[in-house]
């Protein structure tokens, strides 16, 4: 490495030190920014937080303590993303379905989507959505189990027996992060496990994720196998996705209120066809 670009290493360390001490930033941000690569960045990230110069939140910096963030501070990011993403979702919803809705600020927001359907029976693990199911039409099964803070999750060993006595038509699963090839990134091994089994039990899985969730983990030591031909809904860009298509993942992408619009009128039973059996 010449003087030079040691010189210009150093000097971008320091504006990522600056801009992540502005607030929380991805490492797709970071390496947009610098017009360098996700691994350079990672590697500036890494060396950084070494020296005790940064402390890693989800996405951006990324030293070896991942900081899971609570499900408040989440749920006011990407916010329109989400909600399209959650009415593509709840397109895909039949009448008389028996939909399995994990915990995550996204799938929260398809669970108001579907507040006002009386056709289908929801099934939840996820604290936000029964909140946000408690006093609308649809009928609601809760699983059991112990709840994990800070994602408003129930899991344990009695969520996954009476996952295990269920084949729901569809499930929706949250990420913190997502890689195409290792699954979704989980700060805790039952959570991982749980998110398995519920791709595993549903006749189709589908795995909703804002552009902020794709193209890695968000520094947990866990993941979450998907089965091929899981579904992604994502308002990410054509590059983030082609690696999931790539995959062998199911990929549709939404984005601005259109692409939402024509989610619902796209709500068929060839988008509902089964993705994997289980």
């Amino acid at each position: 490495m010449t003087s030079g670009e040691r010189t210009a290493t150093r000097r971008r360390r320091e504006r990522m030190v600056e801009l992540l001490g502005a607030g929380d930033i991805s490492v797709h941000d970071l390496a947009a920014e610098f017009d360098v690569s996700l691994s350079t960045v990672r590697r500036d990230l890494a060396t950084l937080a070494a020296l005790g110069r940064i402390t890693r939140t989800y996405g951006g910096a990324v030293d070896h303590r991942a900081v899971e963030r609570s499900w408040h501070d989440k749920e006011r990011e990407q916010r329109g993303e989400k909600d399209a993403i959650a009415r593509a979702a709840a397109a895909l919803v039949r009448s008389g379905d028996v939909v399995l809705l994990d915990a995550g600020t996204t799938v929260a927001r398809l669970a108001h989507e579907l507040r006002d359907r009386s056709d289908i029976t929801v099934v939840t693990n996820g604290l936000s959505t029964l909140v946000e199911l408690a006093d609308a039409e649809v009928e609601v099964v809760v699983l059991g189990g112990r709840l994990r803070r800070p994602n408003e999750s129930l899991l344990g060993t009695r969520t996954e027996q009476a996952l295990r006595r269920l084949t729901p038509d569809i499930a929706f699963l949250g990420v913190d992060g997502l890689d195409p090839r290792r699954g979704i990134n989980c700060p805790d091994l039952e959570q991982a496990a749980l998110k398995e089994t519920m791709a595993e039990c549903a006749r189709a899985a589908w795995v909703l994720a804002d552009h902020s969730k794709l193209g890695g983990g968000g520094g947990f030591p866990y993941w979450a196998a998907m089965p091929a031909g899981t579904g992604l809904l994502s308002g990410g860009d054509e590059r983030q996705l082609a690696a999931f298509t790539d995959a062998a993942w199911s990929v549709r992408t939404v984005g601005d209120d259109a692409k939402g619009a024509a989610g619902h009128a796209a709500g068929d039973a060839a988008l509902h066809a089964p993705l994997h059996t289980s």
